[in-house]
């Protein structure tokens, strides 16, 4: 298996991984729906996000991961921050069940990690579900610690946080 950049492109590949692991939509850290994954929805999120990443094995995509920088600090250069100090979203993680324990979801935020280094992002940040125990311990093994909770479309969620260069 392999990381790459996503393209708009993928839409069908994408599409049909996700409809074989019997889900129509992927789904955020959070369990909302992100991602449609019809031609559109897939082309529409690739132009949007900063960085997408595609994971592919024998039989087409395995995982996606999608990130893009905080949208105030992206609009804001008058902020006096030093490099590695703005932050960017994980958007969305998901990996194909079959390939579950495989490392996907590790190889794809590493992916991350390191192309948002390279801007100058210092932190990523991800929503988990507060009654998501697997979410919250896999967020937790790869170095992301609580920093508040909030309100979701699903209910209550974790923020955490990370130092990119943890996950590289």
């Amino acid at each position: 298996m392999h990381v790459r950049a996503a393209r708009p492109d993928d839409a069908e590949a994408l599409r049909t991984a996700v409809s074989r692991a019997r889900e129509a939509t992927v789904f955020d850290d959070i369990g909302a729906p992100l991602l449609d994954v019809s031609a559109a929805g897939v082309r529409e999120a690739a132009a949007e996000a900063e960085w997408s990443f595609l994971m592919e094995g024998e039989d087409g995509p395995v995982g996606v991961a999608i990130a893009h920088p905080d949208a105030e600090e992206a609009a804001d250069t008058s902020r006096d921050r030093g490099e590695g100090d703005r932050e960017a979203e994980l958007l969305a993680l998901w990996v194909h069940p079959n390939h579950a324990g495989e490392g996907v979801a590790s190889e794809l935020l590493a992916r991350v990690a390191s192309s948002v280094a390279d801007h100058g992002i210092g932190t990523l940040r991800a929503s988990v579900p507060a009654d998501s125990p697997g979410a919250t311990e896999f967020f937790s093994a790869h170095g992301f610690v609580h920093r508040g909770t909030r309100r979701g479309p699903a209910g209550d969620e974790s923020i955490v946080v990370t130092d990119v260069d943890a996950l590289q």
